[in-house]
């Protein structure tokens, strides 16, 4: 424990206790000598006027105040170096998350924290070197139109876009009531009621170009409507989960799938040989059948006939692939 972290743990220890404080309880909860806990207190009083008074008669520290008194507080804004590394390991991961969207207020905030730290152990660059974040497929979204985005989602306005869907290769004109950001799978997307549409939507970010904001308050929809729209279906895909898949894993990959969180909802089941049977609410089975699929021969679609049906077709596409 530094000096500066001795003198963080030494004001909460004080400011919990409504009676004075043993030198020797001092000495253990900080984990310290007698002169280094006096040296504590000295830099207290010295640097941040702390009022740590002696009480000869009850042989103890405590903060002396004056009758009404607030409590008293640490000057600005104070961590302990614990705190600081994790908040700088959380700006890393905002700043791999989406670059560049928050750097105007982050690097000042994190230059801050670097300076606090001067000194202690390590800083900033020790945490970018160790710490690794790694995206799969991620499509950045323009920094510029994710503020918009924010500043609508929060402020509740409508926006404009521009959406050019991938599937049918077509932009349309639409004006949007964003009601949720969601980061999945390392790529953003915007769940909003769609006005040309009439109806709620998901939006990826990096599909909608420009932005604009409009005057017009957005539709609000109600947090239990949401979630009934867009977390019982499987993965991204909205609406109702009208199915249940009944999957079987061999017992090679029991291990990993039963630590795996697929839906809210699911249903597992061990079997005798160290297999297991997972049983997902669904709706569209695209995304569900590409998770399939990345297991191979080690899982098996029990039903309904129609996911094993399609799973079994894709099998057998991607194996003609390779029959010559």
């Amino acid at each position: 424990m530094d000096r500066f972290d001795r003198m963080f743990q030494l004001h909460r220890i004080l400011s919990s206790r409504r009676t004075p404080v043993p030198r020797k309880t001092l000495e253990e909860r900080l984990e310290c000598s007698r002169a280094t806990v006096k040296r504590a207190i000295e830099d207290m009083r010295d640097f941040i006027a702390a009022p740590i008074t002696y009480d000869r008669a009850r042989n103890g520290y405590y903060y002396d105040l004056a009758d009404g008194a607030h409590p008293y507080e640490l000057p600005g804004l104070w961590f302990n170096a614990s705190e600081l590394f994790a908040l700088l390991t959380t700006q890393r991961l905002l700043c791999a998350i989406q670059p560049g969207l928050l750097d105007a207020w982050l690097v000042p905030f994190r230059e801050r924290i670097e300076k606090l730290l001067h000194g202690r152990e390590t800083g900033f660059g020790e945490i970018a070197r160790r710490v690794r974040i790694l995206q799969t497929a991620a499509r950045p979204a323009n920094v510029e139109h994710f503020r918009q985005l924010t500043t609508a989602l929060v402020q509740r306005r409508r926006i404009h876009v521009l959406y050019h869907g991938r599937a049918r290769d077509e932009t349309s004109e639409r004006t949007l009531s964003p009601q949720r950001l969601v980061y999945y799978r390392d790529n953003w997307y915007l769940d909003a009621w769609c006005h040309l549409r009439r109806t709620l939507r998901t939006f990826s970010l990096d599909r909608l170009h420009p932005v604009y904001i409009d005057d017009a308050p957005a539709r609000n929809i109600s947090e239990r409507t949401l979630d009934a729209h867009f977390t019982s279906a499987y993965g991204i895909f909205a609406g109702p989960a009208r199915y249940t898949a009944e999957l079987h894993f061999s017992p090679q990959v029991t291990k990993w799938v039963a630590d795996e969180h697929w839906h809210p909802k699911q249903q597992s089941e061990y079997l005798s040989d160290g297999s297991l049977r997972l049983r997902i609410p669904y709706g569209d089975p695209r995304e569900l059948i590409r998770d399939l699929l990345k297991y191979g021969p080690d899982v098996e679609v029990l039903g309904p006939p129609t996911l094993r049906r399609a799973v079994a077709e894709t099998h057998r596409q991607a194996a003609g692939r390779y029959a010559a």
